[in-house]
């Protein structure tokens, strides 16, 4: 049995250049569940927006996606976080654009922010909630092009981050197993 989540990281890049693109569905996901929850981020002396609700804590790095683990690790050691006690939201390149998939652990999948998490905490074993963007459609559009490009208009991304948000709350309220019987396809 898993440990109850004291801290939900959603990964993204800081400033208005990222905002509604595919690799800040992390950040995107966390300020709706947070506005919903009537919560607001505050920014920390370290390198990151924190918002509390109870035991919960959420946290959006500023340290810009690759480097997520640098303002992830301090907090999580101040605050006696072990990594069977975080959820991570993150954009997944491998799953088809606004699908959900839950996992109690595993490796990076390629992702830059996970990569520097798992790096810094020193295992792979912690929750995520991936959220889907699907593989580039531009012809000759690379992977890094494509998670920094802008959500595509004719998709509805606002129900994509809401039902990320029902699903984070389940991971709350009920544990990752739950989550995972209800969302994953």
């Amino acid at each position: 049995m898993r440990a109850p989540v004291r801290l939900v990281v959603g990964l993204g890049n800081p400033g208005r250049a990222y905002q509604h693109t595919h690799h800040n569905l992390g950040f995107m996901v966390l300020d709706y569940h947070v506005q919903h929850l009537g919560l607001r981020f505050q920014k920390t002396r370290g390198q990151a927006q924190v918002a509390q609700a109870a035991s919960v804590y959420f946290l959006k790095p500023l340290t810009f996606m690759n480097l997520s683990g640098d303002a992830v690790g301090p907090f999580c050691h101040d605050h006696r976080i072990g990594a069977d006690q975080l959820v991570v939201v993150c954009d997944d390149l491998d799953l088809p654009a606004q699908a959900l998939r839950i996992r109690p652990g595993g490796g990076s999948g390629g992702h830059n922010g996970l990569k520097s998490l798992i790096h810094t905490l020193g295992t792979d074993q912690f929750a995520r909630l991936r959220v889907g963007i699907g593989r580039p459609t531009e012809p000759g559009m690379g992977a890094i092009d494509w998670v920094l490009a802008r959500l595509p208009k004719d998709q509805d991304w606002d129900s994509a981050v809401a039902a990320a948000s029902q699903a984070l709350g389940v991971m709350l309220a009920e544990g990752v197993e739950a989550a995972m019987n209800r969302f994953n396809g």
